[in-house]
């Protein structure tokens, strides 16, 4: 789909609007094949093939602040997954603030289920930004019943007063409730999929810290986490090592991926 064939979304800041640009500009030429599993125009998804599938997908969500972003932000990340052989699928959802928490889950979820019905196989999860705390939230939640590992790259992780996030992000609606029930550090529930946690060292103040948290208490409650920093990177620029093959994340996310297969 192209941008115009959209609902209107909330507008991005100066930043947010340069890096959607750069996104776009980046996925140009990547075709993949378009389902829909819902009829929203957001509850859509790009699934992109290699020629000699390994039995390995990746579902990933975009950012945005929960209230913009497009599933094709991402198509950019895909020729590095196809050539390793491993299905690369990026998943739209419903924006705030015309659909409040839990919508936007609702809506990953059944991208997930349809990954997993059309699909199968090893399936992994990830996000970037708000598409990060989606994926994270997932996993939290007995999410190695359903996923091999979840990959989040400057995703959100709580919610709330210690937070340190400067204003409460519109999506979660009037229900304080939410802030809790959407925080994924907060959710942990056995068993818990081994987790990526990915950042760059010049990332949102409040996101560092948070991610460091998120793996901690990964770690308390049993489970396996992967910090990993990416020097110099924004919150912008670390999402552009999504697609970059010799960058500082893709090597570590094919490694984490490989080492979290199922036996064959």
């Amino acid at each position: 789909m192209r941008r115009s064939d959209y609902p209107a979304q909330e507008p991005l800041s100066e930043a947010g609007e340069a890096y959607g640009a750069e996104c776009w500009r980046r996925g140009e030429g990547h075709i993949g094949e378009e389902f829909a599993f819902g009829p929203n125009a957001y509850q859509r998804l790009l699934l992109f093939k290699p020629q000699r599938p390994s039995g390995a997908t990746l579902l990933f969500w975009h950012g945005g602040g929960w209230t913009s972003g497009y599933k094709e932000w991402m198509a950019f990340m895909a020729p590095a997954f196809t050539a390793a052989d491993i299905r690369f699928v990026t998943a739209g959802y419903r924006l705030a603030p015309q659909h409040l928490f839990p919508a936007g889950l609702d809506d990953c979820m059944r991208a997930l289920e349809w990954v997993e019905e059309h699909i199968g196989g090893d399936v992994f999860i990830g996000g970037h930004s708000a598409g990060g705390h989606y994926a994270s939230l997932i996993a939290a939640d007995k999410g190695a019943t359903r996923v091999r590992g979840c990959l989040s790259i400057s995703g959100v992780y709580e919610f709330g007063e210690a937070s340190g996030l400067t204003m409460r992000p519109r999506f979660l609606g009037a229900d304080i409730a939410n802030d809790r029930i959407a925080s994924a550090r907060l959710a942990l529930s056995q068993p818990l999929p081994p987790f990526l946690v990915a950042y760059g060292t010049q990332d949102f103040p409040h996101l560092i810290p948070q991610a460091r948290r998120f793996v901690q208490a990964v770690r308390q409650a049993g489970g396996e986490a992967h910090d990993l920093p990416m020097e110099g990177r924004t919150h912008f620029t670390a999402s552009f090592a999504g697609g970059e093959a010799d960058g500082p994340w893709v090597p570590a996310a094919l490694e984490f991926m490989r080492r979290n297969r199922s036996a064959p």
